[in-house]
């Protein structure tokens, strides 16, 4: 059966989600979740919270999708505990830390990667797989032919996400907000700048960031036929009347096999940004899936409704079935659950029938009024000895005692075993000065001078390496070269990719330079080694650890860390970071240049989005491929402080070359050996100072 999982961001919107028909709701509890801005739970709420849900047969999911740092991690390890005695069903990740911790600490609690993950291919639903993890949430960005594939050939648990707001970025390789305003995605405070207005080239009153939210209602029959295990509803920041309506819907849709228009006015009523798109799932991308919000009056008869449907309700969602003995002798009744629990409580003592005695049809319709409880009666057993009379209060005392005392059970969950937190070991990193590594975007920033230098790594892009076997031949005499993968490839892209990288291994390239864990095992099968990237987001010593256990050489940590955290965090692996350079703010499936001419030419050459202040952000393509990065506009630039990034124990500082010409790779290496000041108006320090919240 395909799962509904439902958001809750708040008790009412949870119970919105469950008396309207969810499976299953995910819920944030503390700091440690992507939606820090939604009500969220408690410790002592989360609590009540699974209790109220396991009573009415609904599972509860908790999202622990952020990225941790190392001093909030003993604070990540007692919710992990707290969350477990409670009873939650599964944990959601992203952070490998936190995977390591979830697994150590609560290892009986299923674990699903978040698509916070980036997983978008078979190989990183596998490696997911590997390391323990029972379900993974796919990208939103796939094709129905793509989700198919991997139900198909996956050996954990898929989960779609079904309808809701799309993120411009795929999830987990947004730094935008971060960026601009300290409020990481990653961390669960995105303040949604792709909402904002921007232009090509100038500022104008477009919206080129801005998608229309997804809606595969009419889709739920064909996915259920795929194999996807459970169909995601976004909305933990919604109102608990949008959760109930939504979660109505989709529950009707994946009953009843029919989407009518009522319902889709419901969901129009509900919340839209100029009507859905289900172009990703159609493989249909383009301008038709933008649109905005348009501010108006709420509709007061749908929020009545709504609230109606969940607020001093109690509908009937667990079936139960009653065996009741009336006897000369005593009276009992038994009340058994579709898991097998069964209660049974002692009645009053029957009397003698001076009228009408006590019929088994008579008991049987009286012990079936479950109205006002989660159970449904939808069997009743009586055994009744003739010419006895009990009076209906009797009955149904006995009928609200055993049902109160299922619900108890119901509510009641074993303590799992626990394990202690993982202490990771103490590693001290490189000493000294830091290397020199340097990546390129394009095959002309690959100036004589560049060649010259003496760097502990060349990062060139996989496209240029296989397209120029002279190039190549000529960087592998040099030494200390990498091919850079994209970071997004998905499966019907991956043959290509496994033939070039079996073609770059030839040629004797032996490094690979991977921002996606989709990416690890065909890198592996290539017999290359691996060097991690930003995109993978190794933010603590957890994830460095796990970054050595994968026997990378090297590792790259994430820029929204501070250089504090950079320098206490334990190396397992060389560890180098981002020292120059436009950073990546997103990567998107949508072409940014085909969206604005109607043809695809990013091939030509970069173009630029510009917001309502006149800050530039210039736009490149992943790799090869028609996808596009949005960069910053300013450059990361530590090259005049580069005796601060000496005292942090990294392998390496890199430099990252994107829009710059020939002239400007030759001016940033000459700066690098003899810094200039810094300036601020073309330059920014990133947030190694300020860090993010």
């Amino acid at each position: 059966m395909l799962e509904l999982l439902a958001p809750a961001g708040s008790m009412d919107a949870l119970k919105a989600a469950v008396q309207n028909g969810a499976n299953a709701v995910y819920l944030g509890c503390g700091s440690f979740n992507a939606r820090q801005s939604a009500k969220n739970f408690t410790p002592q709420t989360l609590v009540e919270a699974v209790k109220y849900c396991h009573v009415r047969g609904v599972a509860v999911h908790l999202a622990l999708n952020t990225l941790v740092s190392d001093r909030e991690m003993p604070e990540l390890c007692e919710l992990i505990r707290h969350a477990a005695v409670s009873g939650v069903d599964a944990f959601i990740v992203q952070d490998l830390a936190v995977l390591q911790q979830c697994r150590r600490i609560a290892p009986k609690v299923p674990i699903h990667g978040s698509t916070q993950l980036t997983v978008h291919n078979l190989p990183g639903v596998q490696l997911c797989a590997a390391w323990g993890m029972s379900r993974v949430v796919l990208s939103r960005e796939l094709s129905r032919e793509e989700i198919r594939y991997i139900c198909e050939n996956s050996p954990i648990e898929i989960e779609v996400f079904g309808h809701g707001a799309l993120c411009m970025c795929y999830s987990g390789q947004c730094y935008l907000s971060a960026a601009i305003g300290g409020r990481s995605g990653n961390r669960g405070r995105c303040a949604q700048p792709c909402r904002q207005s921007y232009g090509y080239g100038r500022w104008e009153n477009q919206y080129p960031l801005s998608l229309k939210d997804n809606c595969l209602v009419s889709y739920v029959r064909e996915l259920e036929e795929m194999g996807v295990s459970s169909l995601k509803l976004e909305g933990r920041m919604k109102k608990p009347e949008y959760v109930a309506t939504v979660t109505s819907v989709y529950r009707k849709a994946i009953d009843e096999g029919t989407v009518t228009k009522s319902m889709m006015n419901d969901l129009m009523t509900a919340f839209n940004r100029q009507g859905f798109t289900d172009g990703y799932y159609l493989g249909q991308t383009g301008s038709k899936m933008f649109g905005t919000r348009t501010d108006g009056r709420e509709d007061k008869v749908w929020l009545q409704t709504a609230r109606q449907s969940f607020e001093g309700v109690e509908n009937p969602l667990v079936d139960v079935s009653f065996r009741a003995v009336v006897s000369a002798v005593g009276s009992s009744l038994t009340v058994t659950d579709p898991d097998g629990r069964i209660c049974r409580v002692e009645g009053s003592i029957p009397e003698a029938a001076r009228n009408v005695p006590l019929e088994p049809a008579a008991l049987a319709q009286r012990l079936s009024k479950t109205g006002g409880t989660p159970y449904r009666c939808v069997e009743v057993r009586t055994q009744v000895e003739p010419g006895l009379t009990m009076s209906a209060a009797a009955i149904n005392a006995m009928r609200r005692d055993v049902l109160n005392r299922l619900t108890a059970l119901r509510a009641r969950r074993e303590i799992p075993a626990l394990g202690k937190p993982i202490r990771f070991p103490e590693h001290t990193g490189s000493g000294g000065v830091p290397g020199l590594s340097v990546q390129i975007t394009s095959k002309d920033q690959l100036t004589p001078r560049l060649l010259k230098l003496e760097t502990v790594m060349l990062y060139v892009p996989l496209h240029i390496l296989r397209a120029d076997a002279a190039l190549t031949r000529q960087l592998v005499q040099r030494g200390r070269v990498a091919a850079v993968l994209p970071r997004i490839v998905h499966d019907s892209e991956l043959p290509r990719l496994k033939a070039d990288l079996a073609l770059l291994r030839e040629q004797g390239i032996t490094d690979a330079l991977v921002g996606n864990l989709g990416l690890l095992l065909p890198v592996r099968e290539a017999g290359m080694r691996i060097r991690g990237d930003f995109g993978l987001n190794i933010y603590n010593s957890g994830a460095i650890a796990m970054a050595g256990k994968l026997e990378f050489v090297s590792a790259t940590l994430s820029f929204e860390m501070t250089l504090p955290q950079i320098r206490d965090a334990s190396k397992a692996v060389p560890c180098e970071l981002l020292a120059y350079g436009r950073m990546p703010l997103m990567v998107t499936e949508n072409c940014l240049t085909r969206n604005r001419t109607g043809e695809c030419t990013c091939h030509l050459g970069p173009t630029k989005l510009t917001d309502k202040t006149g800050a530039e952000f210039p736009v490149i393509r992943d790799g090869n491929s028609c996808r596009s990065v949005l960069l910053n506009g300013k450059k990361l630039s530590w090259l005049d402080r580069q005796e601060d990034l000496a005292h942090l124990g990294i392998w390496a500082t890199r430099l990252y070359f994107t829009t710059e010409n020939p002239n400007e790779v030759d001016r940033v290496l000459s700066d690098y050996v003899h810094p200039n000041p810094f300036d601020p108006g073309a330059c920014t320090r990133g947030l190694y100072l300020r860090g993010v919240e």
